[in-house]
């Protein structure tokens, strides 16, 4: 790959920009330790743009004792009170509040918030029918922001060890919900800048009011946070669909098609799904040229609700049968995390590594829906052939695939130097891992889809990939 000039604003992002500091937040306890961190040093202004939010949700964190109340909705309005130039802008999927009913206290906490007068919600009405407003960023006094695939809502917590069984992990209603892993990012300087400028585009769109001015600072960035990036090029990627008042966007899947046309040695890959014809399509015109990367994809066993099952699983099939067929299919692979008891995971993380030159991450799956349908925010970092930036995109990937295969980061790291192989590094030490009965991944196995399941997943039925479609 050639990382240079490899973003381009108006392209494959909307705008490429610096960012002084950049990290990897990787599983619910390291991202809402350090959105904690930073929301209290917050000084003027929080943006808070959500799929989903749930006011119970309590934040822990297994480092030490935490400032503040844990629960989500206490801890906004201790924000509020302990500083009163604070101003809150809540907004979230209009659809998805639907949830809010069947959450108890929930209710009475977001109509009290709707009568706050530094506390302002608003439900985002500005999509097509059915369409999801998946985005997930926080902007911070308009100098640090948080982008990727976590909400703070329920499931999203867990340690990086994914244990069988954490009491930490349970629900508002007293389950626990199982692994799960997750990544989002935190920017500080012009990327984060460029953030803030997007929440106050969304925010006006969906019909708020004009936001109090932020005093940009850079005290936000969590103190004991040492950032992984310096002074690296970041570009913000979006996905907006068709409407009256909207040109459709699909700067997500441009970025997705370049770095899958572009990457020469290895394409890790982890998303919730595997949907979209697009992506499957430019995938196979990589196992037909002479250059064709080593291609990793992480998915969960299990899609997240049983419609979601019912449409994307079969539509994942269908896909990677046709993968598999082909001569070069062996440069592929799909691998499902699990426990040492072969429990799920559940990979909802939505992460790409294009060789050691490009780091993206964000809210866009690897469906049709995230492609133009539904809109979507990520982030993308490049090298820009910086040696020094490579080698740390280089130990992010080993970092995430030592979680998933309970090794250490530099035994990975060391393997891949010496086998130059990320298919041989996964099998190795994913056979390793297994035999000491400890946390893996496990290769995908095709499922036995009747005729109607087929049906589904090539239809597309569920799974749009423009307005319109």
């Amino acid at each position: 790959m050639d990382p240079e000039n490899f973003l381009r604003s108006g392209e494959n992002c909307w705008k490429a920009t610096r960012a002084e500091r950049a990290t990897l937040l990787v599983d619910g306890e390291d991202y809402f330790r350090a959105v904690r961190s930073a929301m209290m040093k917050a000084r003027s202004r929080i943006v808070m743009l959500s799929w989903d939010i749930d006011t119970r949700v309590e934040m822990y964190d297994t480092q030490g004792p935490v400032e503040g109340p844990l629960a989500l909705g206490p801890f906004i309005e201790w924000l509020v009170k302990r500083n009163p130039e604070l101003q809150i802008y809540i907004l979230r999927w209009d659809i998805g509040s639907l949830k809010t009913l069947a959450r108890g206290l929930t209710l009475w906490t977001l109509l009290r918030w709707i009568f706050h007068p530094r506390i302002h919600l608003l439900l985002d009405r500005h999509h097509p029918p059915l369409a999801s407003v998946h985005r997930k960023i926080i902007s911070i006094d308009e100098c640090t922001a948080f982008c990727g695939g976590i909400d703070v809502t329920e499931s999203r917590w867990d340690t990086r060890e994914h244990l069988e069984h954490n009491p930490l992990r349970a629900s508002p209603g007293g389950t626990d919900d199982g692994p799960w892993h997750d990544a989002s990012m935190i920017v500080q300087g012009p990327a984060a800048r460029e953030l803030a400028v997007y929440t106050q585009s969304r925010w006006a769109s969906a019909g708020g009011r004009p936001m109090a001015p932020a005093h940009p600072t850079a005290h936000c960035w969590p103190e004991y946070l040492e950032p992984q990036f310096r002074d690296v090029e970041v570009a913000i990627v979006r996905t907006e669909p068709e409407m009256e008042d909207q040109e459709e966007v699909r700067e997500g899947e441009r970025l997705f098609l370049d770095m899958i046309a572009k990457a020469k040695r290895w394409i890790y890959a982890e998303s919730q799904y595997f949907a979209s014809t697009a992506i499957a399509e430019a995938i196979e015109a990589r196992l037909s040229s002479d250059d064709c990367p080593e291609i990793i994809l992480l998915n969960p066993v299990t899609a997240d609700g049983p419609i979601e099952s019912a449409i994307m699983q079969p539509q994942r099939a269908v896909l990677l049968e046709g993968l598999m067929e082909h001569p070069n299919a062996d440069r592929l692979r799909v691998y499902h995390p699990v426990t040492a008891t072969n429990k799920e995971i559940y990979c909802h993380a939505k992460i790409m590594i294009a060789d050691n030159d490009v780091l993206r991450i964000g809210s866009a799956n690897l469906n049709n829906r995230s492609m133009g349908f539904d809109s979507e925010c990520d982030l993308a970092l490049c090298s820009e052939g910086k040696s020094e930036v490579q080698d740390r995109i280089a130990h992010v990937r080993a970092d995430l695939l030592a979680e998933h295969l309970s090794q250490p980061v530099e035994a990975v790291a060391q393997r891949l130097e010496a086998t130059g192989s990320l298919i041989e590094v996964v099998e190795h030490f994913s056979k390793a891992a297994r035999d000491a009965g400890k946390r893996t991944l496990r290769p995908y196995d095709f499922p036995d889809h009747g005729p109607m399941q087929r049906a589904i997943g090539e239809s597309n039925l569920m799974d749009p990939e423009s307005n319109g479609d």
